[in-house]
């Protein structure tokens, strides 16, 4: 597996992408949903990777930079054929390691609540994430996990 930063500008990530937002929208209500479109993606505080397994896209994820001392994960996504393969792994060990190297000292997120999500709370758990406060402009919200990263320098 190839993991790159991508420009979002290929039709192939956009596409992947609406579709990340179209199964946001279907499981959680408007005033909970927190994932970014493409445009919003372009931010020049996020850095966007996509996962690559020869030359079908996988999977993908980013890093919005919080301040000199940590990030924060956006749009993690796992291609549905792909899922149960390790790309999930892959992709966070990537941008861990990222953070690691921009010395960072804590990586955090926000993902749903619902059953849907269970299974990133796993992968996230699998790899030290724990649950948190909110952050950032984010608020308290049944519909919302907050998880944090102490990233050991």
């Amino acid at each position: 597996m190839q993991i790159v930063i991508d420009p979002l500008d290929g039709p192939e990530i956009a596409a992947f992408l609406q579709a990340h937002l179209d199964d946001m929208r279907a499981v959680s209500p408007p005033e909970s949903k927190h994932a970014l479109d493409l445009e919003g993606l372009k931010a020049p505080a996020i850095t966007f990777w996509s996962a690559y397994d020869e030359q079908t896209l996988v999977g993908c994820g980013a890093i919005k930079e919080l301040g000199a001392d940590g990030g924060e994960i956006k749009s993690m996504r796992v291609h549905g054929a792909a899922r149960g393969k390790g790309v999930g792994s892959a992709i966070l060990r990537h941008l861990i390691a990222i953070a690691r190297g921009r010395g960072y000292r804590y990586l955090k997120l926000e993902t749903g609540s619902m059953a849907f999500f269970t299974p990133a709370h796993g992968l996230y758990q699998k790899h030290g994430f724990r649950e948190c406060a909110p952050f950032g402009d984010y608020q308290s919200d049944p519909n919302s996990l907050f998880m944090e990263l102490t990233i050991e320098q």
